[in-house]
């Protein structure tokens, strides 16, 4: 009878806050509301050794962290969600290091895919962004898998940068360019590349710019993530180490953005 009345009571809490949350979510879309949430998943490791916990389990708690951020966004109608979640520069860590993080990738790869996860729940499309042939064979293949099986969702999208710098990503749609002019206009005397040419071979390109980058953990720095696309990005370093971002570091960026908001028009119009 006492376990029933805890059951009880959790359920018609956990409905009270989820009606607070979409009373405060109706608030906020009063006001303009950004597009396009980009991520760097600062602090896991450090979070891990906060609260004593195992090798890589901060990592497993920093996906948790995701699928609710992924929840709050589609609940406030945010369609396109960016996460940094594997740099270039991270293959210099330890070998152990780097396949433990490449073992739990093909593992949540394999988990988005489920009938229950939230990527089906809300019609997420997947896509991954980045020098995906930097990857090894299998999360390779289980990352094209999840694109294709995720193609005709357009709900809401996420973003998976992985094997990625923005330094490469310019580097490879300039040399994409090239190529093209060099195709298309083998016989022409101009072959100029104009910026059009380099942002449609973006690996970024099946996204409009972020309205928001939130790098978690206090850093302010971008570490080679989206320097191309951030020109006109609200900037926001909460001190929140990534597992520990929740829903009131959204409705804080979200309102920080709602205040900066004409002032970042009036800088689009000037570009």
């Amino acid at each position: 009878m006492e376990s029933q009345s805890n059951s009880l009571v959790v359920e018609l809490f956990g409905s009270s806050v989820s009606y607070m949350r979409r009373w405060l979510f109706r608030v906020l879309s009063v006001g303009p509301l950004p597009s396009h949430l980009a991520f760097i998943l600062d602090g896991n490791r450090r979070y891990a050794r906060k609260w004593n916990l195992g090798e890589g389990m901060g990592h497993r708690a920093g996906f948790l962290s995701l699928m609710t951020l992924m929840k709050y966004c589609n609940e406030l109608g945010i369609k396109y969600i960016t996460i940094y979640a594997f740099s270039i520069d991270n293959f210099k860590r330890k070998p152990d290091e780097v396949q433990y993080v490449m073992d739990l990738m093909l593992e949540k790869i394999e988990g988005l895919l489920k009938e229950e996860s939230i990527v089906n729940q809300y019609g997420v499309r997947v896509e991954f962004v980045g020098n995906l042939k930097l990857l090894n064979e299998t999360v390779r293949v289980a990352a094209e898998k999840a694109m294709k099986a995720t193609a005709n969702n357009h709900r809401s999208i996420l973003l998976i940068a992985v094997a990625y710098t923005s330094t490469d990503e310019i580097a490879h749609a300039a040399q994409e360019s090239c190529h093209d002019k060099i195709k298309i206009n083998a016989n022409a005397e101009n072959k100029v590349i104009n910026l059009a040419d380099v942002e449609r071979h973006m690996y970024m390109a099946v996204a409009p710019d972020p309205d928001i980058l939130v790098r978690t953990s206090g850093e302010t720095r971008l570490s080679n993530f989206l320097l191309w696309q951030t020109s006109n990005s609200l900037l926001y370093s909460p001190k929140a180490l990534w597992p520990e971002i929740g829903l009131r570091h959204l409705v804080w960026a979200v309102l920080n953005f709602q205040r900066v908001h004409p002032y970042l028009e009036r800088r689009k119009k000037l570009l």
